[in-house]
């Protein structure tokens, strides 16, 4: 099976969405959804990836795909947690009710519906998909509560009580719906609570996430349609500082966000607890066109979540930093994993990446792929976070097809997929520039 560092990239043919993110008897499962005949979206399979570091990773094959007729037309997103030894993956089925004739893999007008699904190992590597299948909540038929077509990516955790989940769902197809669930046994659930707000907050939210951190509540979704604006990609990825009261599961989202990633290519985040208890995000990197090599579809480094004084930041995780530590001089001498770079950016200063810029603009930092990305009108080559506060550090890590730019650790990130990235470093900075790349004893 392949093995890949630094960033887990597909296999081969479609990757998307991150599932099932969980530290599980030693090692990191990452799931994802998968298309494995071709590289473009299709019927959704999960693919199967282990780390005992977040940083060297290995594909190991299918675990999930459709056999039910819950799931007969995809195995969507979902999380996974561990109960009494055994790791429980929740997700969404889909059944097209009308399939398009010119292509199987797709539905004919969106119809179709979604049933929230369970099955369970006893070791994370194998799944019964033939008899382990259950039905844990039927397609929804109140359209007070929620849409029986678009209600998908149950996210699960423990409460101090109950299990808990929480689903991504649409009212009316015209603003986006949280449904809150608690269960004693992961597999009887009660609805608790359900939560709107206005429709300039997207008509549908899908991979909702709920978490505390030491300093704060945080909730991420992917927002439909956030954004109204000429670009392809209107969906993105948002983050709210939020108040949670787990008896009764109602929340308070306030009106402001922020995005996950400035680069407004990252989508569909998912979190978990690391070994140390750390809460750990990764997301999927969306991709124009497929590599050379075939596959398309990836996913940023893992990154620390963090909630202070409701400002949400996301760290590089320790992990990447230490595994990508060996100091070198130029570029040519990286591994192929990938490097980083460090360096400060004052106003009006620039770096050059092999063709990616960085550079500030006021108390802005921003970005330009356009000399490295395949497309041009449509898509977001331009990126800038909002004002900075805490200093002018950046630190990126690059490999051949995505640039992460953290400023200030991880108080904004920009993240850009990138194709044909040079190996030279220009600047006009009065900082010193340095250049690390993977450790020897990596892998």
């Amino acid at each position: 099976m392949k093995k890949q560092r630094l960033h887990l990239k597909a296999p081969d043919n479609w990757i998307n969405d991150p599932n099932g993110f969980l530290y599980y008897k030693g090692y990191y499962h990452l799931f994802y959804q998968y298309f494995p005949y071709a590289p473009r979206w299709g019927t959704m399979h999960w693919g199967h990836a282990v780390s005992k570091d977040m940083v060297n990773w290995e594909h190991v094959g299918l675990a999930l795909f459709p056999t039910k007729r819950g799931d007969q037309n995809g195995c969507f997103s979902g999380s996974a947690v561990e109960m009494d030894g055994k790791m429980y993956l929740t997700y969404t089925g889909v059944r097209y009710e009308e399939v398009d004739p010119e292509n199987v893999h797709v539905s004919l007008d969106e119809k179709f519906e979604s049933t929230q699904m369970m099955i369970s190992s006893e070791d994370g590597f194998h799944f019964d998909n033939w008899n382990g299948k259950k039905v844990v909540l039927p397609p929804v038929t109140d359209e007070t509560v929620g849409d029986r077509t678009h209600t998908r990516d149950p996210k699960v955790w423990r409460g101090k009580e109950k299990w808990y989940m929480v689903l991504g769902s649409t009212q009316k197809e015209e603003q986006g719906v949280l449904l809150f669930y608690e269960s004693m046994d992961l597999q009887n659930w009660k609805l608790v609570n359900r939560k709107v707000k206005t429709p300039e907050y997207g008509w549908m939210w899908e991979c909702p996430d709920y978490f505390e951190t030491e300093g704060g509540k945080v909730l991420l979704l992917s927002a439909m349609k956030l954004i109204k604006s000429e670009e392809m990609q209107r969906n993105h990825s948002i983050c709210f500082a939020v108040d949670f009261q787990e008896d009764t599961c109602d929340i308070e989202i306030p009106d402001t966000y922020q995005f996950v990633d400035y680069g407004l290519d990252l989508y569909a985040p998912q979190t978990t607890l690391d070994e140390e208890g750390r809460r750990t995000m990764v997301a999927w990197i969306r991709m124009p066109e497929p590599t050379k090599e075939g596959w398309i579809g990836m996913f940023c480094c893992p990154r620390i979540v963090e909630c202070k004084d409701g400002h949400i930041y996301f760290h590089m995780h320790p992990n990447i930093r230490n595994a990508c530590s060996r100091e070198i001089q130029e570029i040519k001498q990286a591994d192929r994993g990938g490097y980083r770079v460090l360096f400060e950016l004052q106003d009006g200063e620039e770096v050059d990446i092999g063709g990616f810029r960085i550079y500030r603009c006021g108390n802005k930092i921003c970005t330009d792929r356009s000399r490295v990305f395949p497309h041009g009108k449509g898509f977001h080559l331009q990126s800038q976070t909002p004002d900075v506060k805490e200093g002018s550090r950046i630190e990126v890590l690059v490999d051949e097809n995505l640039a992460e730019v953290f400023v200030n650790d991880g108080e904004y990130v920009i993240s850009n997929a990138v194709y044909g990235l040079g190996t030279e470093i220009t600047a006009n900075i009065q900082s010193e520039i340095k250049l690390y790349t993977i450790n020897a004893s990596e892998g």
